[in-house]
């Protein structure tokens, strides 16, 4: 399901990553299934300096078999995706309405394995985006806290990161604001102050434009 081998580096020019679109198998559900989680994790083409969040991941798999599960209450699995249009340099940013902060699209696994189809349906649900080009695999992941809320105790959202690109000459699509989730949503570019509002966003939003720019 994920064709990629580990070893092979993250590099701009694409190497190592495949496009497919979303009717491709590779968005298949494969509910409650952490092993399948796992070889997202495993086969994801990272920069060097994301091999210790990686292990550090892994490791909460091994143990915690509810990984994918919010009542995982020290932490959970959740998948997003950086979905860029490469003719204009711009991702697609929303505007949590919870952490109020400009981040890209992504979820809960709510007990997905696919996290590859988790951060698609992020992506239909919060910017109404379908249609799209996704490279596989994962380019990024995160381990970043959730802060307490009424009912939450503060935890971990370990994140893996797709990169998924708007179809070949199709003017930048308009996206929907989801009101449940989030402020507000936008085409972000390089020199707009929201893209380096959080500086993991501005981080892997970087290497997202940078790699999209080899398949636009």
């Amino acid at each position: 399901m994920v064709p990629a081998d580990r070893e092979q580096p993250s590099r701009p020019d694409g190497s190592g990553f495949l496009v497919v679109d979303d009717t491709s198998q590779a968005f298949d559900s494969d509910p409650d299934n952490l092993g399948t989680a796992i070889s997202f994790l495993e086969t994801a083409l990272l920069p060097e300096f994301q091999e210790v969040d990686r292990e550090r991941i892994l490791r909460f798999c091994a143990d915690h078999a509810d990984a994918l599960q919010r009542s995982c209450l020290e932490g959970h699995l959740t998948a997003s995706a950086f979905v860029v249009d490469p003719a204009a340099d711009a991702v697609a940013l929303i505007h949590h309405r919870k952490l109020g902060l400009w981040l890209q699209p992504g979820g809960h696994a709510d007990g997905e394995g696919n996290l590859a189809l988790v951060a698609r349906t992020e992506v239909d649900e919060e910017v109404g985006l379908t249609e799209l080009r996704w490279l596989f695999p994962a380019f990024d992941l995160s381990v970043h806290p959730i802060p307490a809320r009424p009912g939450e105790p503060e935890h971990l959202h370990l994140d893996l990161r797709f990169v998924a690109l708007t179809a070949n000459g199709v003017p930048t699509a308009e996206l929907t604001v989801n009101t449940a989730e989030t402020r507000g949503a936008g085409w972000i570019d390089r020199a707009d102050s929201r893209f380096s509002a959080v500086e993991d966003v501005r981080v892997a939003a970087g290497r997202a434009l940078d790699l999209a720019a080899a398949f636009g």
